[in-house]
Parts: structure tokens; C-alpha cells; sequence
């Protein structure tokens, strides 16, 4: 399939022209995690510019196929993508947000100046455009409290439209709130990835940058695999090795042949942490939070490495100095002071 523009039924109009960025992108994302982050900023760069809505899973993949011409020939510019960096910051996107923002556009124009749909001085000129100063790193996000992760997972049926979905939300709150387990990673894994290794259930994981790793299963997540491998095969598309390990479940109960998408599990967490209560949590929090539960509980930062799969310990030390720590000096000083007793804040309305 060449990436080059295709002609509908409507070939005399340019709003009739797409270009496929699904099959122009390969060579230019360095894995396939970056080439669904550079989909989404894209789908929100044309959301943002254009007014179009908003995209997820294969719809969004759809829209990539085919992007409008016309559109993309009308808001690729160095003036409004340094503009809309700005917003991004503004919004509160950190610098690593803001860089892939900018890196996914401007991929997007060199390709577009490739298939010549875009003047090469133009693509040239939004390749130099320079991200504005934002936050080092990524946003803060959430670190959870053992008894919120807790609470998360009894809360992760409740959302269900039915006993099946409630089974499978289970065990994809089980397996991230346990196993640290990035929501694409998860969307990925296939029952041919689970395995004994000296008598050991694990699960093969598929990392970022094409790093694979093993991860030992605990209990609670064997005891969800089983349940819900007995429910898919008795389903229409009973599990085999190259099946996807969660899947997608239909409001009537039946079960999809296709994954569950990133997207799709970030609304599983999403709308788990409302119901309960919690405010809302993203996916990546879960990681966090357990590195932080087990840093907390005295586990050695090795171990805690193997399981986020970091390069290096010294990464990791750094993940967990990101981590929002008690900082009680003013508390002190407040109860030194004879003001309001610590305790009277744990409860202060307008917090998550």
C-alpha cells in the first residue's frame, strides 16, 4: 500500500485527497509505542486546529490512513505549530510531551513535503521551530495509596455492564496495579506470552524500544488468568498462542475477536478511579504508585528496576525521586505555632 495521497470517488476536490501516515511513518518512529504517540498528537494537533473530534483507537488509526490534504495543507506552518506548542504548555504538557508533540508534526510535514503536498522550504521551516520552556519531564501525575490502589481494584467491576466485562476490568486493574505493566505493553500481550520458567509462571513482556523482559505472575493475577481463560474459550474465538491476552467486551456480553487498545484501558482506569472515588487516575499512575508502594515498603531499588524495566538503577532512582514526598516541616511549625492540629487537614475538601 503506498503512503502516497489517494483519490476518492471525489477526485476533483482537494478536501477529496488523503494521505496515509499509517503506512508513511515506519523508519520514522523508532517503535511502535512512539508511532501511537506521534497518532495521537497529530489526531489533536487536526483536533485543535481544525475542529475536528477527537479520534481513539481504530478510529483514529482509520483517520491516519486517510488525513485530509486540504486541512493539514492549511495548518502546517511554522506559525501555528510554535503556537500550538505554546498551548500545550500552557495546558500544562511537560517538556517530554511538548518535544513528542513537536517531533510527531514535524514528521508529519517532512512526509508531506515527500509525497509533495508540502513546499520543501516549509518543512524545513517547521523542523526548526523550537518547543517553548516547559516543565522538565513528564507532568507530576498521581501517586496512590495502597489503600486507593485497593480500592481500585474492588472497584473495577462496578463499571461493568456485565459479570464477563467485570471479570476482564478485574484483571486488567489486578495485573497494572501489581505488575507496573505500561497500558501498552498490556494491550499487546498474547496468551503465547504466558510461560513456566523453572517452574515459575511469568509473563513475556514487550517493552519500550523492542526490550523484551519476564515478569513473575503473582497469585491474584494467575487466579484472574484462569478465570478468564476459561471464559474465552468458551466464547466464539477460543485463546490460542498468537491471540490477544485481554480483550475487548461487547455491552451484550460478547467477546470481541480483537485487543484491548491502549485507549481502551485508559478508560477502564479512568472511569474505575470515578466510581470510586478517586478522581482521576491514568494508567502510567499505576506504574508509579506501585514502584512507590514498594520503595516505601523497603524493597531494594534492584528489584524495583527489574520490574519497571529500566536500563539502569540510576534511572530508576530517578523515577522515584520524582515521586511527591512528605515534606511535614510546615505541619510541624503549624502544631509549634498552636494552629490547626495536622489531622484537621487529611480530610480538606477539594482534594482527590
Amino acid at each position: 500500500m503506498s503512503h502516497l495521497p489517494q483519490r476518492t470517488s471525489q477526485a476533483l476536490h482537494t478536501d477529496a485527497l488523503t494521505f496515509n501516515f499509517v503506512t508513511a511513518l515506519p523508519g520514522r518512529a523508532s517503535s511502535r509505542h512512539t508511532a501511537r504517540a506521534y497518532f495521537r498528537w497529530v489526531d489533536q494537533y487536526l483536533v485543535d486546529l481544525t475542529g475536528l473530534n477527537p479520534t481513539k483507537g481504530p478510529y483514529r488509526e482509520k483517520r491516519m490512513s486517510a488525513l485530509p490534504v486540504e486541512k493539514l495543507q492549511l495548518i502546517l506552518s511554522r506559525p501555528q505549530l510554535r503556537a500550538w506548542l505554546g498551548q500545550l504548555v500552557q495546558a500544562g504538557h511537560g517538556k517530554q510531551g511538548v518535544e513528542q508533540a513537536r517531533a510527531a508534526i514535524v514528521t508529519l510535514a517532512e512526509l508531506f513535503a515527500e509525497a509533495g503536498w508540502l513546499p520543501e522550504m516549509e518543512a524545513a521551516a517547521i523542523s526548526r521551530v523550537r518547543a517553548p520552556r516547559a516543565e522538565d519531564g513528564q507532568r507530576p501525575g498521581r501517586w496512590l495509596s495502597v489503600e486507593q490502589l485497593k480500592l481500585l481494584m474492588a472497584a473495577s467491576r462496578e463499571i461493568a455492564t456485565s459479570d464477563l466485562q467485570g471479570t476482564r476490568n478485574h484483571l486488567v486493574v489486578t495485573i497494572l496495579c501489581t505488575m507496573a505493566l505500561r497500558r501498552e505493553e498490556l494491550s499487546v500481550a498474547r496468551w503465547g506470552d504466558l510461560s513456566l520458567q523453572n517452574n515459575r509462571p511469568v509473563l513475556r513482556v514487550h517493552g519500550k524500544g523492542r526490550k523484551i523482559a519476564t515478569i513473575d505472575l503473582p497469585r491474584p493475577v494467575m487466579r484472574g488468568l484462569e478465570t478468564w481463560r476459561s471464559i474465552v474459550t468458551a466464547s466464539d474465538h477460543p485463546p490460542s498462542d498468537r491471540s490477544p491476552l485481554i480483550r475487548r467486551v461487547w455491552k451484550g456480553g460478547r467477546i470481541s475477536r480483537g485487543g484491548l487498545t491502549p485507549d481502551g484501558i485508559w478508560w477502564i482506569i479512568d472511569a474505575t478511579a470515578t466510581y470510586a472515588g478517586i478522581g482521576h487516575v491514568a494508567p502510567h499512575d499505576l506504574r508509579r504508585s506501585v514502584a512507590g508502594a514498594l520503595h516505601e515498603a523497603g524493597t531494594p531499588v534492584d528489584k524495583i528496576s527489574q520490574l519497571l524495566r529500566h536500563s539502569s538503577i540510576s534511572v530508576t532512582e530517578r523515577y522515584l525521586n520524582r515521586l511527591a514526598r512528605a515534606n511535614e516541616g510546615a505541619i510541624l511549625m503549624s502544631n509549634v505555632l498552636g494552629l490547626e492540629d495536622a489531622a484537621e487537614q487529611e480530610e480538606w475538601p477539594g482534594f482527590d
